[in-house]
């Protein structure tokens, strides 16, 4: 059995609030940077590795960020460490975040025991939500306090190529199995965790039976969804000198279409953003009209005659084009009942229900994806915040690519879609409603969304600026982590916040299925050659806009 004498490594040189220095112990000059602990060979002062500071009845778990050496007075060399304090491990080993009692100078440093870290991760998680394996110990499972993972929102954030897709496929993979009734809904923005049977029959990465993917023409978000800004922003040009004219009649026209067509439904105040039917045809008829009315038999043109010109040709261009069909052309939702159907779908209370929807926006207009998924982020908010036991009912959004429609600046086209993301980060968890934001450029992401997120999992980042906007972004103390973030592997990651009960460098687990987002095999298919390309399929494809 292993003694306190054998697991002493080093003394405490320097205490201040938020970090430790000491200086480890050396045979002779020879430093040992390998040690036996019980059956298992321990890298002593390894980055990223755990110790813990022993004195009196104090015993304070720590992280290890810098290693060094000196050489003193007397020619000898010094190794040294610095370390952060993590928390505090009483006598039955259960640890709390926070160090209460510090400790001074000379206090001993000691090897932390698997069985002690053992105990911190999987006491830390009451569903057994296992995420991944210690990268210093590979034999310790990672496990997620799931309830603040998913009710306080997270982000995931690494470069290209760093595993992000994988990350999300794992932790969504662990979460079906931990907790089967769970609900989430996937942006998907590329197909990567969609089926598909165009060309090479691909399949989602998620048990069949708990999935349903939905692309965005099928699922359909009509235009009557959309808020009169967003309508507005779709069909007026702003550079057109009769815009506000045309702004100021659409809202008129729209919101007495509205009122008419629903006023069997006993709905109450129906305001020109409220989510109900109205007609597109009888509004490019009004429009039509307005635009050519004249009295005294053609020889008195009205006020509005000839300001719906430029707009009437925009509008036209977009019910012509059929890539926005299941925006301005819904064939499924053609009244204000439908919308239930709508919600029922999105949830994964529709038939067949699902714990987990995927939305298929990879063949949405880039132009308006920014609409789509300000709607999504919408019907995600509303559907808990109208709900009377929303607290039975907690619903996760992830939201993929992030940085593509939740910008950091406030661009207009964007404000719809950020302002919806933010609403959710900074008041969803009070209705059940819980957000991720996945990116490989976090720089350019919302700050709100990220300030509101409480844990974080970063995995590979090499740009600087996006590391330093990350580590202000971070809540823990244990910031100097991050310095770990560019030698990070593929699919290794640095979670911290509150899903983890200390700041971790963890291998997350392989997912099974993978997502489809396989690095293509440049050299291979450069040196043996790929499948011969039928550029006429291929241009029929874009022709039709089917991939």
């Amino acid at each position: 059995m292993q003694t306190t004498k054998d697991t002493l490594i080093g003394r405490l040189t320097e205490v201040t609030g938020d970090h430790f220095n000491a200086r480890l112990e050396a045979e002779g000059d020879d430093f040992v940077a390998e040690r036996m602990f019980g059956m298992h060979k321990v890298r002593v002062g390894q980055i990223g590795s755990y110790m813990t500071v022993k004195q009196g009845d104090s015993n304070i778990l720590v992280m290890v960020d810098r290693m060094w050496r000196e050489v003193d007075d007397d020619h000898r060399v010094q190794y040294m460490v610095r370390l952060s304090p993590l928390g505090e491990l009483n006598a039955d080993g259960d640890f709390t975040r926070g160090v209460n009692h510090y400790p001074s100078t000379g206090a001993d440093l000691h090897l932390v025991s698997m069985w002690e870290l053992e105990k911190v991760f999987s006491e830390h998680s009451e569903n057994d939500y296992k995420v991944g394996k210690l990268s210093a110990f590979e034999g310790i499972d990672v496990c997620l306090d799931a309830s603040a993972f998913f009710g306080r929102h997270a982000a995931i954030l690494g470069q290209s190529g760093a595993g992000k897709s994988w990350t999300v496929t794992s932790l969504i993979q662990a979460a079906l199995r931990a907790m089967p009734k769970a609900h989430i809904i996937l942006l998907d923005m590329h197909g990567e965790y969609s089926d598909s049977d165009e060309g090479v029959a691909v399949k989602s990465p998620f048990p069949a039976g708990k999935t349903r993917c939905i692309k965005a023409q099928d699922l359909e978000f009509p235009y009557w969804l959309l808020r009169f800004s967003e309508i507005a922003e779709l069909i007026v040009d702003p550079a057109d000198p009769d815009a506000s004219t045309q702004t100021s009649y659409m809202r008129s026209v729209i919101l007495r279409m509205k009122r008419d067509v629903n006023k069997h439904l006993d709905l109450g105040h129906i305001t020109v953003d409220s989510p109900v039917f109205f007609s597109m045809d009888e509004l490019v008829e009004n429009l039509r009209d307005a635009n050519e009315e004249t009295s005294d038999f053609g020889k008195k043109k009205s006020p509005l005659y000839g300001k719906f010109d430029q707009l009437l040709v925009r509008l036209e261009s977009l019910l012509n084009d059929t890539r926005y069909d299941f925006l301005l052309k819904p064939q499924r939702r053609t009244s204000t009942e439908t919308l239930t159907d709508l919600m029922n779908d999105f949830v994964g209370l529709g038939e067949p229900k699902a714990n987990i929807t995927v939305l298929d926006l990879s063949a949405v207009p880039f132009d308006v994806t920014p609409m789509v998924t300000a709607q999504v982020g919408r019907l995600a908010y509303e559907f808990n915040f109208w709900n009377p036991n929303c607290r039975e009912f907690p619903i996760y959004l992830i939201c993929e690519e992030a940085h593509e429609y939740i910008p950091r600046e406030d661009d207009p086209r964007y404000r719809e879609a950020r302002k919806a993301m933010e609403r959710i980060a900074k008041n969803g968890r009070k209705y059940g409603v819980g957000i991720c934001v996945v990116s490989q450029r976090p720089h350019d992401v919302s700050e709100t969304v990220l300030a509101q997120c409480s844990t974080y999992i970063c995995l590979r980042i090499s740009n600087p600026n996006d590391q330093e906007y990350v580590r202000a972004m971070v809540p823990d103390a244990a910031r100097d982590t991050f310095s770990a973030l560019t030698s990070l592997a593929k699919g290794e990651a640095v979670a911290l916040g509150e899903g983890v009960p200390m700041p971790v460098r963890f291998q997350v687990n392989m997912p099974n299925p993978p997502p489809n987002s396989t690095d293509i095999d440049y050299a291979g298919k450069w040196r043996d050659g790929g499948e011969a390309v039928d550029v006429s399929d291929l241009v029929s494809r874009w022709h039709k806009q089917k991939r």
